[in-house]
């Protein structure tokens, strides 16, 4: 199979290079100076335990000529940017006949659970990923992934339920670049466990690594309450630990740890846009639909819109503004 990866960043950067490193055929999408960088230098993938660099054919968009019918489309897009990458590639031709949005798998690698809700409008064959992949994009042309021994798990399924041949096949690729890759039936379930523990990505965004701990417990239980009400399962950080053993951990590299998580680095690199209103903005929806109170996660939403909108520096928002802003 041929990769795709549309959106080279911090999680399909480090998906795209070890891709590469275990022979796969890989074509990234990414855009502005971070596109630049990598066709003109590559792809620098730096980790624990060295860095590699990869000369990886690199665009911004389909393009004019039909992708292969052996091709696989991994979205690795921050969630606010899903629509905008799945219009762009839904009609792009396929050689032998039919579109993308027909006849190519389209994996979704991402942060969230509205993401597959929007691809299904569009491509007929949706596969989820819950994705823990410890990984950094600040500079044009480089990714930082901390993830040891391990890079990351990737629980892969179908969407909206099951599992098939294409999802081990995908799953094959990717341990043999290196990651853990299990292939889940009920991969939804371990999204809506990725999606509790992303509820705190907006706190950190605003204050950094100072979280009063009772405020990341409540926006967590807000989030915990709103599931139960829509009836959604979910894994616990008990089941999730105990999956991830000592497979996937953190080391330093080049003795930094990582920085911050994937709404942190949205407000630190100014991109003017961020995933918190997938994240917390998920939980508000739910609360909303079946009567449940989710003050903490609303604020949290208003107060990170707000440090876009006021380039406030990730990490530096006041705590007692944000409090508040809570009733």
């Amino acid at each position: 199979m041929r990769y795709v990866i549309i959106g080279a960043g911090a999680v399909g950067g480090t998906i795209g290079v070890r891709l590469a490193h275990a022979d796969r055929d890989v074509t990234l999408v990414a855009r502005g100076a971070h596109l630049d960088a990598i066709r003109a230098r590559g792809l620098t993938l730096r980790q624990p335990d060295g860095e590699v660099t990869a000369r990886l054919a690199a665009v911004d968009g389909p393009g004019d000529q039909p992708l292969p019918a052996d091709t696989v489309l991994i979205l690795t897009v921050k969630s606010q940017d899903t629509d905008g990458a799945l219009a762009a590639w839904v009609d792009a031709p396929v050689v032998g006949g039919g579109t993308a949005g027909e006849r190519l798998p389209l994996v979704t690698a991402q942060n969230g659970v509205a993401n597959e809700r929007a691809a299904l409008r569009l491509f007929a064959d949706v596969h989820p990923v819950c994705v823990w992949l410890p990984a950094t994009h600040l500079d044009p042309g480089v990714v930082v992934a901390n993830g040891y021994p391990h890079p990351g798990m990737l629980h892969i399924g179908r969407y909206p339920g099951g599992a098939d041949d294409t999802d081990r096949a995908i799953a094959a690729d990717l341990s043999a670049a290196g990651f853990v890759a299990p292939v889940r039936t009920d991969v939804l379930r371990w999204k809506y466990g990725k999606l509790l523990s992303n509820l705190g990505n907006g706190l950190q965004a605003l204050l950094g690594r100072d979280i009063p701990e009772a405020l990341a417990e409540r926006v967590r239980a807000e989030g915990v309450a709103a599931l139960a009400a829509a009836g959604i399962a979910h894994t616990s950080p008990e089941e999730e630990k105990t999956e991830r053993g000592d497979l996937v951990g953190q080391r330093p590299v080049d003795g930094e740890t990582r920085s911050g998580g994937s709404t942190w680095q949205s407000l630190a690199r100014g991109t003017g846009s961020t995933e918190v209103d997938h994240l917390n903005g998920e939980i508000a929806l739910l609360g909303r639909l079946h009567g449940v109170p989710t003050p903490a996660n609303v604020a949290v939403q208003r107060a990170v819109r707000r440090a876009v909108r006021e380039r406030v520096a990730a990490g530096a928002f006041p705590l007692a503004e944000l409090e508040k802003m809570i009733p």
